[in-house]
């Protein structure tokens, strides 16, 4: 295929609810979090990069803020499964919906 053709792909990303018993509350600038969902990347290198993102504990809009994800078994594994259902999802697309 010649580099006219070839599509550059720059990201891949998907976007997963963290079930509530593995949420877990941080703070940033002196406001807390409860972390509710995750934002997960493929590297160039096939691994996987994870970010969590939540809302404040106390109410309101806050900033979209990232947070690191704590390196615990279970979300390793739900970062994992979910890796796996997106791979099988993009695997059997259909093209563009019209």
């Amino acid at each position: 295929m010649s580099s006219l053709h070839e599509s550059a792909v720059s990201a891949l990303a998907i976007n997963v609810a963290i079930p509530e018993e593995l949420r877990w509350r941080d703070s940033r600038r002196g406001e807390e979090f409860e972390l509710q969902s995750l934002t997960v990347r493929m590297l160039p290198d096939g691994t996987l990069a994870a970010k969590a993102y939540g809302r404040p504990v106390a109410g309101g809009r806050g900033g979209y803020v990232s947070f690191v994800v704590p390196d615990r078994k279970e979300l390793r594994d739900l970062i994992d499964r979910a890796a796996d259902e997106a791979g099988r999802r993009w695997s059997a697309h259909r093209g563009l919906g019209t």
